[in-house]
């Protein structure tokens, strides 16, 4: 598993928006976005950059290093 744990979710959905392997999905009935396929994670850091409150935890033994393009 790489995303770790979604705590503090506000339902925002910005994470699910930003999760290019769909694997954030917000459920339906809690209106909180959920793991729901976590070995398909690539590690992209994307949804815990979106979150406005920083609910999202990424395992550490993991993570990689947030590597940009940009200056």
């Amino acid at each position: 598993m790489s995303i770790k744990s979604i705590n503090g979710c506000i339902g925002c959905g910005l994470c699910v928006k930003s999760c290019p392997t769909d694997v954030i999905r917000l459920n339906p009935k809690t209106k909180k976005a959920e793991i729901m396929y976590p070995a398909d994670c690539q590690i992209c850091h994307l949804c815990a950059m979106y979150c406005p409150v920083g609910a999202i935890t990424i395992s550490p033994e993991k993570s990689i290093p947030v590597i940009v393009s940009w200056g």
